[in-house]
């Protein structure tokens, strides 16, 4: 599997990014997709998953009510809206294939930068 993200920068508290996922190489419209961040100094951490239909996104606790996953699997594509955002967010974002308990890092990531 080949997963190459796109979307991050260097926003101030408050403000939006959106992150996207192109991917090649495997079954795509069959995998459910995750996304995955590293924030400094901390272990992995699940952000959120959609199911292989796109029908079922969820999110961690921490990001949800901000962040939204979605996918098309026209495009091969996975996206992660994330509104709100604040200091903590501040990560290397990965997108992922598999679920919440399965997944499997395939790309370089995205670097995310949330500062005033």
């Amino acid at each position: 599997a080949r997963l190459v993200e796109s979307g991050g920068g260097s926003v101030q508290p408050g403000g939006s990014l959106r992150l996207s996922c192109a991917a090649s190489g495997f079954s795509f419209s069959s995998r459910y997709m995750s996304w995955v961040r590293h924030a400094p100094g901390k272990g992995l951490e699940w952000v959120g998953s959609v199911s292989s239909d796109g029908k079922y996104p969820y999110v961690a606790d921490s990001v949800k009510g901000r962040f939204t996953i979605s996918r098309d699997n026209d495009k091969r594509m996975v996206y992660l809206q994330m509104n709100s955002l604040q200091a903590e967010d501040t990560a290397l974002y990965y997108c992922a294939t598999g679920g919440e308990d399965d997944y499997d890092i395939g790309g370089q990531g995205t670097q995310v930068t949330v500062s005033s």
